[in-house]
């Protein structure tokens, strides 16, 4: 399906379903809510009618997301995008520093929160003048913020859609940079339904008997398609937690509402294989299909599930910048260990530093062409210029291609390490350990867990007189902890006398990745001080 030139992404993932008869079926299931095609087409309404009548938001304006997940968000995204606003789903995860870079950087003029993320908002909202409402679901906590619930009650339930262009701004989702500052991919209004037409309907089959579950949350690109436009552009079910997502509470969902395709990244696999229930096994016999994406997935980790729960879990890579997933392996021709082949409306090809193609089985840097590619970087004008390059976006992957057209990851090529899916940059890491008073210089680079997986570990070199003890190591990851979101903090330190650097004094992080290959490290505990 190719958007005609004047397109709302809103009309086709939601008002479509309407006109074709699909009221009756269910659209989104939540703990004990079930949310009809025809009471989701009116709330996105009532939505996006009290965004444009009430609070005067509007077209290409931005709406700030920071929400669980639930059918609010999916009212509050698409009713923003029928009335030609732009929403702007945020990582629940960060901290106020991260909010606040964000409004800034966008130019919100409504932020919508879930209530108990409100307070990671509240100081920072003063700060950012052209926010001019807080919209917040659930209790308000606040004379300042608008309750949700009673906005879109009195709003009126019908509402045209804007005549956006197909090419025109949709959604933007921002994404780590190598210096930790986000960077917002704008997206359009056309992009969404690439993905779910290349992927979804291309690799998964999907269709309206489908009832999907992800792990990863719809503030990433890949759990937004996952659960949230996938099913919607065939008229399946989407099953939606706003919780946390520990091992037990995953099975139980699973057993609970019985999803055939089920979204998770290799981390949180490694972690349901070591949940165990010494009086029986855990019934994911309702998926038909597993997947997996954010780092690549270790053959280990493939094994052990396909051994224990007689599922292949089939494994791709994407990037926020495409969207979703445009390398993936298929049903019935897995290589473990590889990303697989592109998917279909997508081109990939792999060069050397000259931008010459590569031979096949020699490394090179992965760049991708598709049509659910960002526009751009938002403000980030010389980035753009060097990420995008006509058609084809660098993904700063290192990868090599069998005989066979299936592609293997080698590594990054700007040090940024993914942690559960999450991008972690090493230098904003290193700038917040230099913040304690016993670090006198510290590099970080990632080395694998016991299933493989990256985590970031930090070479320290104490300052004078400092004792490299294991509360010392304890206690800066904790000082980590504090000041970053819980995923970016070091996962293990060691302390060496020196850092190898360059002549100009920069950090050789090639060197530390050599080394961290090399030796085991435990967790919290210091090593014998020796140059690294």
């Amino acid at each position: 399906m190719v958007p005609s030139d004047v397109f709302n992404a809103a009309a086709y993932f939601v008002d479509r379903h309407i006109t074709e008869g699909r009221g009756p079926a269910i659209a989104i299931e939540c703990e004990e809510r079930r949310v009809s095609y025809a009471s989701l087409h009116e709330q996105v309404n009532r939505t996006g009618s009290a965004l444009r009548a009430e609070l005067g938001v509007r077209p290409e304006e931005r709406v700030l997301l920071l929400m669980l997940d639930g059918p609010e968000m999916v009212f509050a995204f698409f009713g923003a995008i029928k009335t030609g606003a732009v929403p702007i789903p945020v990582n629940t995860l960060w901290t106020p520093s991260d909010y606040e870079f964000v409004l800034k950087d966008s130019r919100a003029v409504v932020a919508i929160v879930s209530a108990s993320l409100y307070p990671r908002v509240a100081d920072v909202v003063p700060r950012c003048p052209w926010v001019r409402h807080v919209v917040v679901v659930g209790a308000t906590p606040h004379s300042a913020t608008r309750d949700f619930d009673t906005l879109i009650g009195r709003a009126d339930p019908s509402l045209e859609a804007e005549q956006t262009s197909c090419d025109a701004p949709a959604f933007w989702l921002y994404s780590s940079g190598s210096t930790g500052r986000p960077k917002g991919c704008v997206h359009l209004q056309h992009d969404m339904v690439v993905c779910a037409e290349g992927y979804a309907r291309g690799v998964l089959g999907i269709d309206a008997s489908d009832r999907c579950f992800s792990v990863a949350k719809l503030f990433f690109a890949y759990g937004l398609g996952n659960a949230m436009y996938f099913p919607l552009a065939v008229g399946a079910t989407s099953i939606l937690w706003p919780g946390p997502v520990t091992p037990p509470i995953v099975y139980g969902l699973v057993e609970r509402y019985r999803p055939t395709l089920f979204f998770s990244v290799p981390t949180h696999y490694a972690m349901l294989l070591s949940h165990h229930d010494e009086q029986r096994e855990f019934d994911l016999s309702s998926v038909r299909c597993a997947v997996s994406a954010g780092e690549a997935l270790p053959p280990a980790v493939f094994e052990r599930f396909r051994a224990r729960f007689g599922l292949e879990i089939l494994d791709g890579i994407g990037s926020t910048e495409a969207l979703h997933i445009f390398i993936s392996n298929r049903r019935g021709s897995i290589r473990p260990g590889s990303s697989g082949i592109p998917v279909a409306g997508y081109d990939a090809k792999l060069v050397d530093e000259a931008d010459a193609p590569v031979p096949r089985g020699e490394v090179g840097s992965l760049l991708i062409r598709g049509d659910s590619t960002c526009a751009f970087y938002w403000n980030q004008h010389e980035l753009t210029k060097n990420t995008i390059e006509g058609h084809w976006i660098r993904t700063g992957d290192h990868y090599y291609q069998d005989e066979d057209g299936y592609y293997w990851f080698t590594g990054r090529s700007d040090d940024m390490l993914k942690v559960g899916g999450l991008w972690v940059s090493p230098t904003e890491l290193e700038h917040t350990l230099l913040e304690h008073p016993a670090v006198l210089a510290c590099g970080v680079v990632g080395r694998p867990d016991q299933d493989g997986l990256a985590k970031p570990l930090a070479y320290v070199v104490p300052s004078k007189d400092v004792d490299p003890t294991p509360a010392l190591a304890a206690e800066l990851q904790q000082f980590a902890r504090t000041r970053l979101a819980d995923y970016k903090r070091p996962r293990w330190v060691e302390f060496v006398d020196a850092l190898p650097t360059t002549a100009t004094g920069k950090v050789q992080r090639f060197k530390l990745r050599e080394r961290a290959s090399q030796h085991e490290t435990r967790e919290a505990a210091p090593q014998t001080r020796e140059p690294a």
